[in-house]
């Protein structure tokens, strides 16, 4: 897929995918497209494109992990339109080649404790976001994400926060579709391990964000005026 003839504002260009990509793992391919397009605009479709295996020509449904995992354990910054306003939904940024320093390495759970977690969770993503379950189960279609899914074991408590999750306690592991893993990857910050407030913020549809916004206006003492503006309160 090359460039698209019309380029966004801002001075931003679009990328190319200059494949087929060679590199062994999903990860590595994504890594490389990126690499060769720094400063410049990558859409879902190119990623996807890269990211296919050079041999079978089958398109992995797991790109958005691998993904998140440049972000996260590799100390990339790639945005997104959640990061950015100038940003399309399913479009991707990667600013500079600078790295942040990685989370150790992670810990995984035991074969038995995973299957132990797998029926807790009836076979079925145990995300719980103040009370909206997700329950997608395993070799479902996710409808919002795309693709099958399929489930991945999460420490409960953030890798940045307690890396040395018990492998043999399934009560500190929880089962997740690739979409919710990527979510909460995204609400904590793996430097500091607290609550990433800004990105739940942005991943929060309309109506949260602007209760959001009310509740900030009021707590520092604005209002919005009958012209629209914002203004200090009398």
């Amino acid at each position: 897929m090359g460039r698209k003839d019309s380029q966004p504002s801002g001075g931003l260009l679009y990328g190319e995918c200059k494949g087929p990509y060679l590199q062994r793992s999903v990860r590595q391919r994504i890594e490389a497209l990126f690499l060769e397009n720094v400063g410049k605009i990558l859409k879902r479709e190119q990623i996807i494109e890269a990211a296919t295996d050079p041999t079978t020509g089958r398109a992995p449904e797991n790109w958005h992990q691998r993904l998140s995992e440049l972000r996260v354990d590799s100390g990339y910054t790639i945005l997104s339109w959640r990061d950015r306003g100038d940003l399309g939904v399913e479009e991707y940024l990667m600013p500079h080649i600078d790295r942040r320093s990685s989370v150790g390495k992670r810990v995984k759970p035991t074969g038995r404790t995973w299957l132990a977690v797998l029926k807790r969770a009836k076979n079925c993503c145990e995300w719980n976001e103040g009370g909206n379950k997700c329950g997608l189960a395993e070799g479902e279609t996710d409808a919002v994400g795309g693709g099958t899914v399929r489930l991945t074991a999460d420490h409960k408590r953030p890798h940045s926060v307690d890396p040395a999750s018990d492998p043999d306690d399934p009560k500190q592991w929880q089962a997740l579709c690739g979409r919710h893993q990527v979510i909460k990857k995204n609400y904590w910050d793996n430097q500091t391990g607290k609550l990433n407030v800004y990105a739940v913020v942005q991943a929060a549809p309309r109506n949260d964000k602007e209760e959001v916004f009310k509740f900030l206006l009021d707590h520092f003492g604005y209002v919005r005026a009958p012209n629209g503006r914002i203004v200090k309160r009398k």
